[in-house]
């Protein structure tokens, strides 16, 4: 609550003490045409005063001109300053989330991530929004009304009084139990949008298994899950507002017996009576009105739970040891005893030990689940050692920036991800600022004008979401023209050429040795005619490295890199 006041309300009070300004001056406003009625009975009325009528009038008319401009500039500034406010939130906690480690979002479901980001702040308008000033304004209005009731009559006051505190005592109690259904809102609301989403984006599996009727289903029973939470907030809110009604009526029962009894005594004006109920019903309409605010409050604070559970999630980069800015990388690389596991106790890569210079290619072979994924995801920074250094032209992999250490990374991976939009964004995308020159230049390099050249517009064609509208093959080069382009220092290709044609592959092989050069690479191949020309390779078999060396050497020496390849070259 204290981080809430820090960083949403007390930036924003000048808007908000404006806002409060205009409300009060809006509910004194308002409290002008009671005591004008009781004047106008009391006083005009008896003594046919003409004059003071017309002046009474005014008055009325004044306040109420007043009490709507107030109300329309209150609406403009907050609710215009609530959904700025939103828009930034948003913004930062989209920053927050991309900046997050990997293994974050392996956990993670992406319409999940979507729905924290837009829905999840969504509540914060009724902090800032008019939401908080209306309470405010509605215990102000009460307070005065308060007091002039009891100016009038205390005993008929304190009647009154006794309904509001029961009510007020039933509210608190209900809006206890309302913050945690809102907070489970949130949670099943992101639940159905991350399955919605996935549903969405595996659309070939799900026609291609002919399993529309089992997704329907599924999000039938999360939609249905969620409308039982909103029920159950619906019922708890309803139940208040209810109760509000109910002793409403009771007090104004007992007013109406009181009031009249008091009239005919004679210790009553007609007038004090009509004044009473009209302040009666400015004490009481903020406190019903408050039922409202108070489920609209409980919302707010509920998704900035979540929302602030996101926020201290670590970043990526808050490593503390990570302060070497590396300007020019030379490429050495290398592992010193490294070890890691996803999850503690079961350790995928174990002691792992090997250099690769500057300029050289390392090729991983291993059979599938072997951890050679896992040695590439170490060299590009996406997983940390839990012992031992990976060492960067001697400097500890961990100690350097990362922003410094991928500036200088490209990868090329087995699902490369393309982005919707043309060919040549894609290929812009790790460089936005490169000349006409350079982007010919990797295309050429990757022989992606084989086929671009057959589209009307060239790079300029849309490739539509994820690239479905390219075969396998050109997707890959298109991945390779963009890391071309980065032009960097590491290099790391993940099954680059598993899913291709022959011909694909050997346009694809030009295409990689145009990439290699001069770089320090690591190749995780399956074909091993890939990686005939590594500098050294590396078999991995259960996370360790059990035999290196060159293509020739290892085929000498007739052991599992010798398996693997005479197996593969029988199919």
């Amino acid at each position: 609550m204290g981080q809430v006041f820090k960083t949403i309300i007390w930036p924003r009070r000048k808007h908000l003490f404006l806002g409060l300004f205009l409300i009060i001056i809006s509910r004194l406003a308002s409290l002008v045409l009671p005591g004008a009625s009781k004047y106008l009975i009391d006083d005009v009325i008896p003594s046919n005063d003409l004059n003071m009528l017309k002046w009474l009038i005014i008055a009325v008319v004044v306040a109420i001109i007043i009490q709507s401009v107030t109300s329309y500039s209150l609406t403009q500034i907050l609710s215009v300053e609530a959904q700025h406010l939103i828009a930034k939130l948003r913004s930062q906690v989209q920053k927050h989330i991309i900046k997050l480690p990997i293994r974050y979002f392996d956990n993670a479901k992406t319409g999940e991530l979507v729905s924290r980001i837009m829905t999840d702040v969504e509540g914060v308008r009724n902090l800032v929004g008019t939401g908080f000033a209306q309470m405010v304004g509605g215990v102000l209005t009460a307070v005065i009304s308060l007091f002039l009731l009891i100016n009038i009559s205390p005993m008929m006051t304190l009647y009154v009084l006794l309904p509001v505190v029961v009510f007020g005592l039933v509210s608190l109690k209900a809006f206890g139990k309302i913050r945690p259904i809102f907070r489970e809102r949130g949670k099943i609301n992101a639940q159905v949008t991350g399955r919605l989403t996935e549903t969405l984006g595996g659309i070939r599996v799900i026609k291609g298994f002919n399993a529309e009727a089992q997704e329907i289903k599924t999000f039938e029973r999360g939609v249905d899950e969620l409308f039982q939470n909103v029920k159950a907030s619906l019922t708890a809110t309803s139940f208040v507002t209810s109760a509000g009604a109910l002793l409403l009526g009771l007090a104004s029962a007992g007013i109406m017996g009181i009031g009249g009894y008091m009239i005919m005594e004679g210790e009553m004006t007609f007038g004090d009576f009509l004044a009473f109920t009209l302040y009666l019903g400015f004490m009481i309409a903020p406190i019903v009105q408050m039922s409202n605010i108070g489920s609209q409050l409980t919302e707010a604070f509920a998704g900035l739970d979540r929302t602030e559970e996101i926020m201290n999630t670590p970043l990526e980069a808050d490593d503390r040891k990570r302060t070497q800015v590396v300007d020019k990388i030379v490429g050495d690389v290398e592992f010193r005893d490294v070890s890691f596991a996803y999850e503690s106790g079961k350790e995928v890569v174990k002691g792992i030990n090997f250099k690769a210079p500057a300029g050289s290619v390392t090729a991983l072979v291993g059979t599938s689940g072997s951890g050679k994924t896992t040695i590439a995801g170490l060299a590009a920074t996406f997983l940390n050692p839990d012992s031992g250094q990976i060492l960067l032209d001697g400097h500890d992999l961990q100690s350097v920036t990362l922003d410094s250490f991928r500036s200088q990374l490209g990868v090329v991976l087995q699902d490369d991800f393309l982005f919707e939009g043309t060919i040549r964004e894609n290929i812009l995308f790790p460089r936005p600022e490169a000349t006409e020159e350079e982007v010919q230049k990797a295309v050429k390099a990757a022989h992606v004008q084989e086929f671009s050249d057959r589209f009307e517009k060239g790079l300029d064609t849309l490739i539509g979401e994820r690239g479905v509208k390219l075969s396998g093959g050109q997707r890959q080069r298109i991945a390779i023209a963009r890391a071309i382009l980065a032009d960097p220092r590491i290099l790391i290709l993940d099954e680059a050429t598993s899913n291709l044609d022959t011909e694909s592959e050997t346009l694809i092989q030009a295409s990689l040795k145009e990439l290699m050069k001069g770089r320090t690479t690591f190749v995780i191949a399956h074909r091993l005619s890939t990686i005939r020309q590594a500098d050294q390779i590396l078999v991995i078999e259960q996370g360790k490295i059990v035999e290196r060396g060159m293509h020739d050497q290892l085929i000498e020496s007739k052991g599992r890199y010798y398996q693997l390849y005479t197996y593969q070259a029988r199919i």
